[in-house]
């Protein structure tokens, strides 16, 4: 069996009760149109990558999975609040292969139903520690860490809209960006999976650590996936981020090594929308032979050769394989 399809397959073992979980504090009520919408991104698929991370830290401590479920529905359900707002911000009509929540419901509902989803975070959070599941002090700890997480996360994709407007953005605000809009909530997984399990002050740093590396690596390959492959693979408009106008690590780099031509010929479809086929390949010829492309996975390497580092200390366990398996597959697919 390859890495791909063990890692797929372990991705959809654990999501199946991540899943059933969300569903059932998402149960239709009054208006059901609303619920409808809330739930929209989720029953469209997605790869469940930070309930992973939540379980199988969790693991790695020693801690019971079962009892992170709560969690780990409560930080994909955190996700998906994100994007139903993002895609809303970048003006995006499809997300997973499926029209997004704005697109088929109007903007209104789609910003109402993100709300929904975000407060059903802490629901999800709460309930377990009043129920005497989960001790009080490990469910403040995993909100604290939650709450820390979206404050972040508000402040990178607030540069994240920023940028299209700047032109001298660097290597060094791209990534303080994505470890915000992206490490951030990463990190907040890995750390609650080690809360709940038990783990001790310096293995959930160490956890944190292994999962914001991993998640700045894990932004770049997407960065890099968003401009080279194609609209059935992607689930989503391919060259919306240059459509967008956004400042990727690649396109920072071509800009940067672009000859006056190909420094044009990039402009003509950064923050375009209506740009041509045959200027996206250009586009896309130029992210290539400036180095652009190149520059971003290796950096992404880097990242992932840090995020190994960060739990290199673990015992050997099937955990730590996963951690490791999982880090290696989803910022190598590009190949």
């Amino acid at each position: 069996m390859t890495l791909a399809e063990t890692i797929g397959r372990k991705l959809k073992e654990s999501s199946v009760k991540v899943d059933e979980y969300i569903l059932s504090i998402l149960e239709p009520r009054k208006p059901e149109v609303l619920y409808e919408a809330a739930r929209h991104l989720i029953e469209a698929g997605g790869k469940r990558l930070r309930p992973y991370l939540v379980l199988r830290s969790c693991a790695l401590v020693g801690g019971d999975p079962e009892q992170a479920l709560p969690y780990a529905a409560a930080l994909e359900v955190l996700h998906n609040f994100t994007l139903v707002h993002d895609d809303i911000m970048d003006n995006d009509d499809l997300r997973r292969g499926a029209p997004t929540v704005h697109a088929k419901w109007g903007v209104p509902m789609a910003i109402i139903g993100g709300d929904l989803l975000f407060a059903k975070v802490y629901e999800a959070m709460i309930d377990p520690a009043v129920r005497g599941e989960v001790p009080v002090e490990r469910a403040m700890a995993c909100i604290d860490r939650v709450n820390e997480a979206t404050i972040l996360l508000c402040e990178g994709q607030a540069l994240d809209s920023a940028f299209p407007n700047i032109d001298d953005v660097s290597t060094d605000d791209y990534l303080f960006m994505v470890g915000r809009k992206t490490s951030a909530l990463f990190k907040a997984c890995a750390e609650v999976g080690g809360i709940l399990g038990g783990a001790d002050p310096e293995d959930v740093r160490s956890l944190g650590e292994f999962a914001w590396n991993a998640g700045i690596a894990f932004q770049i390959v997407d960065d890099v996936l968003g401009v080279t492959t194609d609209e059935s693979t992607l689930g989503k408009p391919v060259g919306s981020d240059l459509r967008e106008g956004k400042k990727t690590l690649i396109v920072i780099k071509a800009l940067e090594n672009a000859s006056d031509e190909e420094g044009t010929t990039l402009k003509r479809v950064l923050g375009v929308h209506d740009f041509t086929e045959s200027d996206l390949e250009a586009a896309r010829e130029v992210l290539r032979s400036t180095g652009g492309i190149d520059f971003a996975m290796a950096t992404a390497e880097e990242y992932v050769r840090k995020s190994e580092e960060a739990i290199s200390t673990f015992p050997t366990s099937t955990a730590k394989k996963d951690l490791l398996d999982f880090v290696e597959y989803f910022t190598k697919r590009i190949f």
